[in-house]
């Protein structure tokens, strides 16, 4: 955010990230004009869609998937959509617990990520879809 702030000249709090997912068959080549992109990430408790590029209910017996590449792209002023989103939580480790830090945190919570959808954030907050960084196996 620091960077990006700084190159157009406007305060670090009022910039925000859009996230998009990038296709599977989108061969990233070079790094982006602006934003970065995250990839590396497992999805516990659902699925990506790459069909119709939104979550979707996990395949039985399947507890993780890879999660294709999310850029994240800031921006200035911007305004969270009120639907058709995940908000996703993202962690280091499996184990979600973790000490709380003096931001009121667990140590093992990373950032939120808004993920497109085509149902209620209540369905994948019950199921407990999360993002993870790293497996234990």
């Amino acid at each position: 955010k620091q960077w990006y702030q700084r190159r157009v000249a406007i305060t670090a709090g009022t910039i925000g990230f859009n996230y998009e997912v990038v296709p599977s068959n989108q061969e990233i080549t070079r790094k982006p004009d602006t934003g970065c992109y995250i990839r590396g990430l497992y999805l516990e408790g659902a699925r990506w869609s790459h069909t119709s590029h939104v979550l979707t209910e996990s395949r039985p017996k399947e507890l993780f998937t890879d999660m294709p590449v999310i850029q994240l792209l800031p921006v200035a002023d911007r305004v969270q959509p009120e639907s058709g989103i995940y908000i996703c939580p993202v962690y280091k480790t499996l184990t979600r617990a973790g000490t709380l830090s003096t931001t009121g945190h667990s140590t093992n919570f990373v950032m939120p990520i808004e993920l497109p959808s085509d149902c209620a954030e209540e369905v994948w907050i019950k199921r407990g879809v999360a993002l993870i960084c790293a497996l234990d196996y």
